[in-house]
């Protein structure tokens, strides 16, 4: 068992990492190589302390630099779910599962908001996460809905199981081009206490359930039982989150979306996780 899993390759899980390996604990930190594509993109950052007038580009190569030296591997496999076990916490990414003891979301905020009605029957018909929840539905007929053509391993499992996809594309080229494909996104989710169809050009089509894929999971999304406010995780002042053993970091927190708060804050997690693993743990019954 793992001491930490990380989850995001922003300021706030470079922090982590970072800090994670000069403490000496066994982690996992999962995301991009490419690492932030918002610190990327800015033109400049005027108040990072000692980096004056430091381009995007050139603050993200030094993170990078930062880490390849200290020899810290990043898992690039997407995270689409993490389960709470009763002690410890297991990610899922890609086809695998890994567990430690302690997890640190540092997923940044999602650019796209979510279909009407996906966040109120989530665990009711709607999933985010292809390889935990497809074979509930085998031989059913469900909605899929696709945001990257880099997600499109995962429509093609889908459609391997379900009976029927209606499948939901929001960019071009690759399976947006196949016949049948709905361009865009479902104006809404419809359902009571579970999933019974999406609306499309004012039409209802009958669907079980619905696979939002993005490359951005919602935190709410990923980790079930996690409290939030005005979209952000809520945390204290230690980065605790409403459950033992979770801490968050960086812009899911909540403003100011900053990368000098976020690394503060990725550094804040990690001494909350070592004073966590600190306590004795419970025997198992």
């Amino acid at each position: 068992m793992l001491d930490l899993l990380i989850v995001g390759t922003g300021p706030a899980g470079v922090s982590a990492a970072l800090t994670a390996r000069a403490r000496g604990l066994s982690f996992l930190w999962f995301g991009s190589r490419r690492l932030s594509d918002k610190v990327e993109k800015a033109e400049r950052i005027l108040n990072y302390p000692g980096l004056p007038r430091v381009t995007g580009r050139e603050l993200r190569d030094a993170f990078l630099r930062q880490v390849d030296d200290l020899g810290i591997p990043i898992q690039q496999a997407r995270v689409a779910a993490v389960y709470e076990m009763g002690g410890h916490y297991a990610v899922c990414a890609g086809p695998d599962f890994y567990e430690g003891r302690c997890l640190i979301l540092a997923t940044g905020v999602a650019a796209r908001g979510q279909i009407p009605g996906e966040n109120r029957l989530l665990g009711k018909g709607v999933s985010c996460c292809a390889t935990c929840d497809g074979e509930l539905y085998r031989g059913r007929n469900i909605a899929v809905v696709c945001e990257s053509q880099s997600l499109e391993e995962d429509v093609r499992f889908l459609q391997s199981v379900a009976g029927h996809v209606e499948l939901f594309c929001t960019y071009a080229g690759g399976l947006a081009d196949t016949p049948g494909c709905h361009k865009g996104r479902p104006q809404a989710i419809e359902g009571d206490d579970r999933v019974t169809g999406v609306r499309w050009a004012d039409a209802t089509l009958p669907v079980e359930g619905v696979f939002c894929l993005r490359e951005t999971v919602a935190p709410q999304a990923l980790l079930s039982g996690l409290a939030m406010e005005n979209g952000h995780i809520q945390v204290d002042r230690a980065q605790r989150t409403n459950l033992p053993g979770c801490f968050a970091a960086g812009d899911c927190t909540g403003r100011p979306y900053q990368y000098a708060k976020a690394v503060g804050e990725g550094n804040v997690a990690v001494h909350s996780a070592l004073a966590f693993l600190a306590q004795p743990q419970e025997e198992p019954r």
